[in-house]
């Protein structure tokens, strides 16, 4: 492939080239990782101590309640580890039978964290420094504190007030009646106990013994339903990936229960159209990615499920024959209403590392919804996700809410592999179900068209609101606008804190024996290489 190194896009970086390599969304947290491939570790101990930093300093994506996905090259083969956790076993459709909608705050959101067990699941097959070395640093930065980013303590600021009323958040997240400000010191002396008990555990201590006595007995206490059985019946399982063929490359996402295989769709029916005759920024080019992708959202809101209740196989919703006709449906020069088909039967953060070996690792963590429930457990530092949001209330619907089940998922990372079997990019885009399409608009702009990963991030972002509504980032080319909504599309430009909506990308790309990284400015993101 013949890479682009110009990057047209007002918000310009270099990209970072280097043989080690780790790009993250907080720059402590990438050095963090850039620590463990100085100390002679590999790409999974660089991205496992990034993802323990992240935790602490960038709360507002992520904590130790957080749930994660891998895709791991070893050097061999791909991997793919969904660590994502299942509903209280005392969920069920009757716990939620007065409500229109499922709630996205509150114990009952929380479904089993399952960050941890990724952590130590990791670490056990494919790490090669002791597990308690990788969350050194971040221990050091929940000890000693750290000085809160300006774009971090303006989400830290939205968290709060939204949250502030949740049960423990204010007591760890705002210890002097706020939230902290830019550039002041933030520290958790909880939480870096916390991650003591689990480094020396190996994340055992999590899931049996007092940090699950205490997540239980605060649930209990709130009228939640989380146990310690619940805690202790938990398992990160080793998945695979799902893979579609796409610009003589394969891209490989997690299967269901998360949404990658969204991005998978959009990019078959991309395939099918021909896509690539006009340049990436062309209406037409973005005219027809919006559509795929509005067409692959509509089935996967319809069938995505825990594996166990859906109904729909993937390998139907990929069936290249039925992607096929989907993409027959999308006109070039009218938004369409999309809705589901028929198949037959057959605040998120990223880490992206890669090491001289050969190694390379696409991982994602997330709260969900910024800090997520806002439930935070008392002398822990624990924030715990709101995964439970994802859930249906729909009677019969494939996603409805149940006991012991995982619910749709929107955090996703992503990989992609040259069509001899040889890897190519580790890519994520941070940001609820922003991440299917954004991992659609990475692999467009990187795999089809060569950009750098450096100028795909940095590239102005659109995302699909709903119906034939669409939303464009600031920068977006005015012209090109116009003519999406002279196609019919509901154009809606978001700037102020409505850019956070349209995620951050991290990527790295293989070249030859060494990588190039890219990062993105919407967030902190930072690649650092060696």
């Amino acid at each position: 492939m013949t890479i682009d190194w110009n990057n047209p896009y007002a918000s310009a970086r270099s990209a970072v080239l280097g043989r080690n390599v780790v790009s993250t969304s907080q720059p402590l947290a990438a050095q963090a990782g850039l620590r463990m491939l100085l100390a002679g570790g590999n790409a999974v101990d660089a991205a496992l101590a990034a993802a323990m930093a992240l935790t602490v300093v960038e709360p507002t994506g992520c904590g130790l309640g957080s749930d994660a996905f891998a895709i791991v090259w070893d050097g061999k083969e791909l991997h793919g580890l969904n660590a994502s956790g299942r509903s209280p076993a005392a969920w069920n459709a009757d716990r939620f039978k007065d409500r229109a909608v499922m709630p996205d705050k509150g114990w009952d959101t929380v479904t089993v964290p399952g960050a941890v067990s990724a952590w130590s699941a990791l670490s056990r097959r494919f790490g090669r420094l002791p597990f308690a070395d990788l969350a050194a640093p971040a221990i050091a930065y929940a000890c000693h504190g750290f000085a809160v980013s300006p774009i971090i303590a303006r989400q830290w600021t939205l968290g709060a007030a939204r949250l502030g009323d949740q049960p423990g958040f204010a007591e760890c997240f705002m210890p002097q009646g706020r939230a902290p400000g830019a550039g002041e010191l933030f520290r958790s002396e909880a939480h870096a106990n916390t991650l003591e008990a689990i480094a020396t555990s190996h994340g055992d201590a999590f899931y049996r013994g007092p940090l699950a006595q205490a997540m239980a007995a605060h649930a209990k206490a709130h009228g939640g339903a989380l146990t310690e059985d619940d805690l202790a019946n938990h398992a990160a399982d080793w998945c695979g990936t799902l893979a579609q063929p796409f610009a003589g490359s394969v891209v490989h996402e997690i299967p269901p229960n998360g949404q990658g295989i969204a991005a998978l769709m959009a990019l078959g029916m991309l395939e099918a159209l021909g896509l690539g005759q006009q340049p990436v920024d062309h209406v037409d080019t973005v005219h027809c990615a919006i559509e795929a992708m509005k067409l692959a959202l509509a089935d996967i809101y319809q069938y995505n499920a825990d594996p166990a209740a859906m109904r729909v196989t993937p390998s139907a919703l990929l069936d290249p024959g039925y992607l096929a006709e989907r993409a027959q449906l999308i006109d070039l020069r009218q938004a369409g209403d999309p809705v589901y088909g028929a198949p037959k039967p057959g605040g998120t953060v990223y880490v992206a590392a890669a090491d001289a070996g050969g190694m390379m690792v696409s991982f994602i963590q997330s709260n969900y919804m910024g800090f997520g429930s806002g439930v935070v457990v008392p002398g822990t530092g624990i924030s715990l996700q709101n995964r439970g949001h994802g859930f249906a209330l729909a009677q019969g619907h494939a996603n409805q809410v149940g006991p012991a089940k995982r619910p749709s998922h929107t955090i996703i990372p992503a990989f992609a592999m040259h069509a001899d079997g040889t890897p190519q990019m580790a890519f994520g885009v941070m940001g609820g179900p922003m991440q299917s399409q954004g991992h659609l608009q990475m692999a467009l702009r990187v795999l089809r068209y060569g950009q750098n990963p450096q100028a795909a991030a940095d590239a102005p972002r659109w995302r699909v609101t709903g119906g034939r509504g669409v939303a464009l980032e600031p920068n977006f080319d005015p012209a090109v606008a116009r003519e999406l909504a002279a196609r019919g599309h509901v154009v809606q430009t978001e700037g102020g804190d409505g850019v956070f909506a349209f995620g951050g990308a991290q990527l790295i790309l293989r070249q030859g024996d060494s990588y190039i990284a890219g990062s993105d400015p919407r967030k902190d993101g930072q690649a650092v290489a060696y």
